[in-house]
Formats: structure tokens, C-alpha cells, sequence
């Protein structure tokens, strides 16, 4: 039996003009956009279709685009990367969801060259610096123990770059604290025993919102195990009384 996205592939490939399909079917409005659909669209569109549709106004078209450029990423590294940035700060929020998921798409086809590419990234606003955590904390693509190390190096920057933050009001603000409430989890899950320094750095901190995040973190099941190390005190070292001479 053909799965939803089978069949949304093999409709668009009979399809000249995709704008009015992708439109009735990306269950817009509501609550939850056709995500079957974006990878539809992701995995059968040239590359030309992706850019139209990633420059797009209505903001259904506008993911499915972004999402898809993931695929030609390596083909056009500098271009692509250039403009999955610049989305990375769009004021639709389904546009930025698209370019988490082309960072995703891109970094299953080559994890160093996306690590590479978020080291340059981290560096930006708090959107794109939203976009890194969101592209990079992905459990399908830590599966090595040197990739989870980097993500975690990458997190610890991210986070005290946060931290020094002093306008937290803006949405930029808001949201990378939100992937960073759950980021480090999904890294630490990974390399457990090489996210634990990191974590009881940022557990000492008296800022607030990293404080936020750390718990956040923490609540998570992935982290039962790390946790229970973290939160549990070392037992205290018994100092012998010494021995009083008599006379």
C-alpha cells in the first residue's frame, strides 16, 4: 500500500504547474502544515522549482522550497548555504522550520561539510544561531561520537553567546532559547560522557535563562541517565577524628 508521500510524488510528477496542488493540500490553516507533502515536493523538484519556490509569499510554498534545497546543497554549496541563511531570519516561522529541515536533509548527505558550515554560522544573529541547533540536533544525523562532539562544542558557544546576551526581548531571543531546551539533550544523548563537563558548567550558572534551558533539558527521558549523575551530590569524604594521647 503507497504511503502519503508515494502518492503526492506521483501526482506532482504528472503535474506541469505544482503551485495550486501544493496550495489545496498543505492543510493551511491549521495547526499543522502537510509535511508529508514538503518531502514530496523536496524530493521531486528541480532545482529551479525549489528557488521559485523557496522565494515565494505564501508561506506553504515558501517551506517546501527552502526544505528542498537541502538536496541540491552540495551541488551549489556557496549559493544555497548564502540563501538558507538569509531564511534562516524570515519572519515566517514555517520558513524557518524549512531551513532546519534543509540543514538536516544536507547533513545526511555529508555531515563534515554541515558541521563546517555551522561553525561559520554560529557566529550570526539569534535566528541563524537558532537555525544551527535546529539543523545540527537531530538524532538520525549523531551517529558517530566525533560528530556529537562537535555539535556539543558548537552548543557550548552558542549557549554562552546567549548568556552575554543583553536585549532578551526580542523573537530571535525567544526562540533560540526554545532549541536550546531541547538541543543539548539530543547532543548529550549522543556523547554522554563528553556532554557531562558541559552540562555541570552550565548547571553552576546564575543566569536565568540558562537555567531555563538546563532544566528543560534535563526533564527530557533521553536524559534519565545523565541526569540521575548530574543532580546526585558525590557522598562526602569521612575525615577520621584523630586519635587523642593520653597522659
Amino acid at each position: 500500500m503507497a504511503s502519503r508521500a508515494d502518492t503526492y510524488r506521483e501526482e506532482l510528477r504528472q503535474l506541469d504547474n505544482w503551485e495550486p496542488y501544493l496550495k489545496r493540500h498543505s492543510g493551511l490553516p491549521g495547526r499543522r502544515a502537510n509535511l508529508e507533502l514538503v518531502a514530496a515536493v523536496a524530493d521531486e523538484a528541480d532545482a529551479d522549482r525549489l528557488w521559485r519556490l523557496s522565494a515565494s509569499q505564501d508561506e506553504f510554498l515558501a517551506l517546501c522550497g527552502t526544505a528542498g534545497l537541502g538536496r541540491i546543497a552540495l551541488l551549489e554549496p556557496e549559493t544555497v548555504m548564502s540563501w538558507l541563511r538569509e531564511l534562516a531570519s524570515d519572519p515566517r516561522w514555517r520558513v524557518r522550520e524549512g531551513v532546519a529541515m534543509a540543514l538536516q536533509r544536507f547533513g545526511r548527505e555529508s555531515m563534515p561539510k554541515l558541521l563546517a558550515e555551522m561553525k561559520a554560522w554560529r557566529h550570526g544573529d539569534p535566528f541563524v544561531q537558532r537555525a544551527v541547533v535546529a539543523g545540527l540536533c537531530e538524532p538520525a544525523l549523531l551517529q558517530s561520537n566525533e560528530d556529537a562532539v562537535a555539535v556539543l562544542a558548537i552548543l557550548d558557544q552558542i549557549t554562552r553567546s546567549l548568556a552575554a546576551s543583553g536585549d532578551r526581548r526580542g523573537d530571535g531571543f525567544r526562540v533560540l532559547r526554545q532549541a536550546l531546551g531541547y538541543g543539548w539533550s539530543i547532543a548529550a544523548a549522543a556523547a554522554p560522557r563528553n556532554a557531562q563537563p558541559y552540562l555541570e558548567k552550565w548547571l553552576r550558572s546564575s543566569d536565568k535563562d540558562v537555567a531555563w534551558i538546563m532544566k528543560s533539558n534535563l526533564s527530557k527521558a533521553r536524559m534519565a541517565d545523565l541526569r540521575e549523575s548530574l543532580l546526585t551530590p558525590e557522598p562526602r569524604r569521612r575525615v577520621p577524628t584523630p586519635k587523642r594521647k593520653r597522659g
